[in-house]
């Protein structure tokens, strides 16, 4: 046990920081155990208020936390240092995060950091990186103090490269763009707010998903309401309960997150457990290198989100909600908190919504910068107050989720599709698509594209039609590989271009269709970084819980260096053999899906593209 208390004192900064998410307390007196557990969940709110308010946590801050929680402060300190966002070294308020994953990368990301370097000096060791590196000191302008640090993905990929900046201070500022340059950090680290970015937005046939997407002001409550918004949950509550849930499992919608598990079996799953509270998560921790579909459904279209949330209240008989948005998503913090603020001063959250007697309430909570809480029980953990690290399963959270307590946890855009469904029937759903995969999809074309953005199509659109709604290849070059699914997707050759974009289809060429990703690479892109990028990307996102992941990221990393050097251990036909043998013992044993996956598209391209890998990456 934890006995010892941290010694420094905050300041009255510090004090006021975490006073702001739990209350005044002049003695620092701790709260009873009983209230001090009940509110354990506050430890990740009181470290982001010390940061958005100091830009760092320091030793006085967090013991201060951690006193006024009654938390041990070596837990405190382990989940502190658990999030790539939240520093315990200090770093100056003004702090720029440079993003130099995949999609970046193919934009050019390393001229920019080169760009950075040159202005402001060598990049801040991460908190991400495992590769123990020493935060390097920040070159000065003028008055303010500026570092940097490269980043993994931001969910700007089809604007990119990208780069994110907070500015700490009593009234903070952070902000993520796409066509990052030097001197627009430089602005950004000045404080100059920069104009929020409009989405490229396509497809085939009449938009679904993407329905008021670009066509509505996303701060207007009145707005939403005269482009169909609150027709659907209205209709639920005619329906009911049992009428939602059979409506959305006749519809066969199947989760878009990754998983594709039926989401009415989920629903009906939770609503039949006898356990209770129960209650609805949205998965909005949309970290997977190349996604930003549910980002522009957050950005653009916030009150849709939070009324499907709601109809999945009604189903599951849940009377609380919580968002859990990526902390890299500013805009989508700013535009859904407004949004919840507005239902509720409109009684459409909180008790006796619509008249109806149904009561649902909801709350925002963010992450800190770790793409292992995308997991759904490491998401819980996360709100719980302890580090985002996955539980073993079974129990599934249907059973054992959020609080330990029966939960139904969606993405953001599964819960956007039940809009659809309950308002027009599970018929009208079906209508497009195809038999196993009906409705519309989200796909997040970037890369070498003439129009990169998100594109809704029906499923069973094929991938070379897709590719060609976003322009195509620019520049009469060739398609070298699409990566489809994201970093744990699958590398498609030139001749799998036609392959139809459905769950039963991808699965017969050995894919799948993932977080919606499609990057597209040409024939003058190196592919070999690109690989050792998403192995740095796996090794540092593991949360090393279980050995296999945690060894088997890092080993997987290792044996990709030694072949860009030109060192093997062996032959080079036997270290394919190893990486084979190493991703069936993290396929085999590792506790979720991160580690199961983390070699499945570098094991694609050494299969199917034969990608140079004796160059320096």
């Amino acid at each position: 046990m934890d006995l010892r208390a941290i010694a420094a004192a905050p300041t009255d900064r510090e004090r006021a920081a975490v006073d702001s998410v739990l209350g005044s307390a002049p003695d620092e007196a701790p709260m009873p155990a009983a209230e001090a557990r009940a509110l354990r969940t506050l430890l990740l709110p009181g470290l982001h208020a010390l940061r958005a308010r100091i830009g760092w946590v320091s030793p006085g801050g967090l013991g201060y936390l951690c006193r006024r929680l009654g938390v041990p402060p070596a837990e405190g300190y382990g989940v502190a240092s658990f999030y790539a966002l939240i520093s315990l070294t200090e770093r100056p308020p003004a702090f720029a995060h440079v993003c130099d994953d995949i999609a970046c990368q193919v934009a050019g990301a390393e001229r920019l950091c080169a760009g950075m370097t040159e202005r402001f000096g060598p990049a801040a060791h991460a908190p991400h990186r495992a590769d123990g590196s020493a935060t390097a000191p920040a070159k000065t302008s003028g008055t303010v103090a500026r570092t940097w640090a490269r980043s993994p993905c931001l969910g700007l990929c089809e604007q990119a490269p990208a780069a994110m900046v907070s500015v700490a201070s009593d009234t903070p500022q952070m902000t993520a763009f796409g066509g990052a340059t030097v001197e627009r950090i430089d602005a950004a680290l000045h404080g100059t707010q920069t104009p929020a970015p409009v989405p490229l937005l396509g497809g085939e046939g009449p938009r679904r998903l993407l329905a008021r997407a670009g066509r509505v002001d996303p701060g207007s409550l009145e707005d939403y309401r005269a482009h169909g918004g609150l027709t659907a949950l209205r209709r639920a509550i005619e329906l009911g309960p049992a009428g939602v849930v059979r409506e959305v499992g006749e519809a066969k919608l199947l989760g878009r997150g990754g998983a594709a598990f039926p989401t009415g079996r989920k629903w009906e799953s939770v609503a039949r457990a006898p356990e209770r509270p129960h209650f609805v998560v949205c998965n909005a921790d949309e970290s997977e290198p190349g996604t930003f579909k549910d980002r522009v459904l957050m950005e653009s279209d916030p009150f849709a989100v939070l009324e499907a949330m709601t109809i999945a209240g009604l189903a599951t008989g849940s009377s609380q909600g919580y968002l859990y948005l990526r902390g890299e998503y500013p805009l989508a913090e700013a535009r859904l908190t407004h949004a919840v603020r507005a239902l509720r001063s409109s009684r459409l959250l909180g008790s006796d919504i619509l008249g109806s007697g149904l009561d649902f309430d909801l709350e925002l909570r963010i992450g800190a910068g770790a793409y292992i809480c995308g997991e759904e029980t490491a998401l819980f953990n996360s709100i719980e107050g302890f580090r985002g690290e996955p539980r073993n399963k079974p129990p599934f959270p249907v059973q054992s989720g959020l609080f330990r307590k029966p939960t139904a946890v969606n993405s953001v855009e599964t819960l956007v599709a039940v809009l659809d469904i309950v308002r027009d029937g599970a018929r009208a759903y079906a209508s497009v698509g195809t038999v196993d995969s009906p409705g519309t999809k989200l796909f997040c074309v970037s890369g070498r594209v003439a129009r990169p953005g998100v594109y809704e199509v029906p499923f069973g659109t094929r991938l070379d039609a897709l590719i060609a709604l976003a322009g195509g290849v620019p520049g009469g070059r060739r398609i070298q590989t699409v990566l489809l699914g994201g970093a744990a997707g699958t590398f498609l050759p030139p001749n799998e271009l036609g392959v139809p974009l459905s769950f039963e289809d991808t699965r017969r060429v050995g894919a799948s269709l993932g977080s919606g990703v499609v990057l597209v690479l040409d024939n003058t892109v190196p592919l070999a970084p690109l690989l050792r990028r998403l192995a740095a990307f796996f090794r540092d996102e593991s949360c090393g819980q279980c050995v296999p992941c945690r060894v088997g990221t890092v080993r997987q990393e290792e044996l990709l260096a030694r072949l860009a050097a030109g060192t093997p251990f062996g032959s080079v036909q036997a270290e394919l053999k190893l990486l084979d043998e190493l991703g069936q013992a993290m396929r085999d044993a590792s506790i979720c899906g991160l580690g199961q996956t983390a070699m499945l598209a570098i094991q694609s391209a050494l299969t199917h593209l034969s990608p140079s890998l004796e160059v320096q990456g």
